[in-house]
């Protein structure tokens, strides 16, 4: 609605208070003019004046337009301010608008405004009462609140090992925030009011948030390592903060959940613990080697001895039998001592694309099964270079093409990937189409003795390993029962 003036609260004003109007407006901290009926200026304070840079008399009896927009450039602004100051008296309601305003020092200035129509005791339109609030300092601590706040949400969704979301006392997801797209697959919109137990395994779900949230009852925040599951069916080991989520009254109203995936920390710990137990095997296999080979070079005399002596012809068959059995406990023996010992390197720059062509034609002189078997190769060009001996090198990838080989009885695909991991490793991966490895067996696939095939030794692949980590490498292994096994070596370049 307009203001009639002069108003009820003005006629009650004291003849003191009256005298005292003027001056405050005259002296106020925004901007005001008043307008008559033709859009003249009638009257302006000094913060106006000062606005603008115009004096008063230069002011009064000008149009208020050429006064406030000097600007030529901004004539869009003015237009759309002038469109609300006529929309105002037309309807003869009070209307704010916001707009630059250019001021004396050439800088622009942002104003909020209040148009208020002036009504007579007719109801008629009098005048325009105009007050601006320079507003440029606020609506630049905004801005750069948001652009903190915008930061702080773009280095938190940058996160990608973390997700979180909030539940309510129901257990349904009622926020799936940073991260959490990314984790476990799901869209908010085909998650939001879903039960949290679809991240958890279905077996486990009701005793394992169950424990989880009577903890958090009790004590206000509960941490744990667990698994939950993707979208796809994806097994993601986190570490899981749970705490309550309050309202501004402290009435718990559901549970913030933080999960921070593990995988790589899993994957590092299992390195280190199997770099542990493969040093303690070590020390282990080389005192028993040597114990062995002090009896078999005993044993060994002793036959080459008897061998001198003029035996039966079925008694020199038994001693060579025995003799081919003593050779075979040394040749493992042997291998025993190589597991055990750390070969020392020579170290050369190689292109691994080259160390695995020199590999291939190796491989048709080993025993394999006679099933067709294809090779299919993937080379990064232009790789960078490693530091590695070329012959132990050559002899972890010669391992694990013949274990693929293997792996296939009845024939398949091996395909043998390079790539450029990161600017930072060479990635080589081999990946075979055969029976695959029990999840049951990964944790021990890399141990020596332990051997899946009927007459392995088990030291072939803890030998890779040693060799890879000799090289400050990593070798990693992923298999699916009757699709396939995946061997994924990563070494560094230069």
């Amino acid at each position: 609605m307009g203001v009639r003036f002069p108003s009820p609260a003005y006629a009650t004003m004291s003849t003191e208070m009256k005298d005292m109007f003027p001056s405050l407006i005259e002296n106020a901290a925004v901007l005001m003019l008043y307008l008559d009926h033709n859009g003249k200026v009638a009257l302006c304070n000094k913060k106006t004046e000062s606005m603008v840079g115009l004096k008063h008399a230069d002011i009064i009896g000008k149009n208020w337009l050429e006064v406030l927009f000097r600007d030529t450039n901004n004539t869009m602004k003015r237009e759309m301010f002038k469109a609300v100051l006529d929309d105002a008296l037309t309807y003869k309601r009070a209307k704010d608008f916001e707009c630059h305003l250019l001021s004396n020092h050439g800088n622009a200035r942002l104003v909020s405004w209040n148009i208020t129509p002036i009504l007579d005791k007719n109801n008629q339109i009098q005048g325009s009462l105009l007050f601006g609030h320079d507003i440029t300092e606020i609506q630049e601590r905004e801005n750069s609140v948001k652009n903190i706040d915008d930061t702080l949400k773009n280095i938190i969704s940058s996160i990608n090992e973390y997700a979180l979301y909030v539940i309510n006392l129901d257990g349904l997801i009622t926020y799936f925030g940073m991260g959490c797209e990314t984790m476990f697959g799901y869209s908010k919109p085909e998650i939001i009011f879903k039960h949290v137990s679809i991240l958890h395994n279905i077996n486990q779900a009701v005793s394992e948030l169950g424990l989880i949230l009577e903890r958090v009852r009790l004590f206000g925040k509960y941490e744990l390592e667990l698994k939950l599951f993707t979208k796809a069916g994806v097994v993601i080991p986190v570490r899981l903060t749970v705490n309550q989520f309050l309202d501004a009254s402290s009435k718990l109203t559901g549970y913030i959940f933080i999960a921070k995936d593990i995988t790589e920390t899993k994957k590092l710990e299992y390195q280190v613990f199997q770099a542990e137990k493969l040093a303690a095997l070590g020390q282990l296999s080389t005192g028993m080697a040597h114990e062995i080979n002090n009896p078999l070079f005993v044993i060994s005399g002793r036959l080459e001895m008897l061998k001198q002596e003029g035996l039966s012809q079925e008694f020199k068959e038994t001693i060579n039998l025995i003799d081919s059995q003593v050779n075979r406990i040394r040749k493992l023996v042997d291998r025993i001592l190589k597991f055990a010992r750390k070969s020392t390197m020579t170290p050369e720059a190689i292109n691994i694309n080259e160390i695995i062509e020199l590999v291939l034609p190796l491989v048709h002189y080993n025993k394999l099964p006679s099933v067709k078997v294809e090779i299919e190769k993937s080379f990064e060009k232009n790789m960078p270079k490693i530091s590695g001996d070329p012959d132990q090198l050559q002899e972890v990838f010669l391992n694990m093409i013949i274990n693929a080989y293997q792996a296939m009885p009845e024939g398949g695909i091996i395909k043998i990937t390079t790539s450029n991991f990161q600017n930072l490793y060479a990635q080589i991966q081999i990946t075979d189409t055969g029976v695959g490895i029990p999840a049951a067996n990964f944790k021990n696939i890399f141990m020596p003795f332990f051997s899946t095939k009927g007459q392995g030794t088990g030291l072939g692949l803890s030998i890779c390993h040693n060799i890879i980590k000799n090289h400050n490498g990593s070798i990693e292994l992923e298999s699916r029962i009757n699709q396939g096994t995946t061997f994924t070596v990563k070494l560094p370049f230069i």
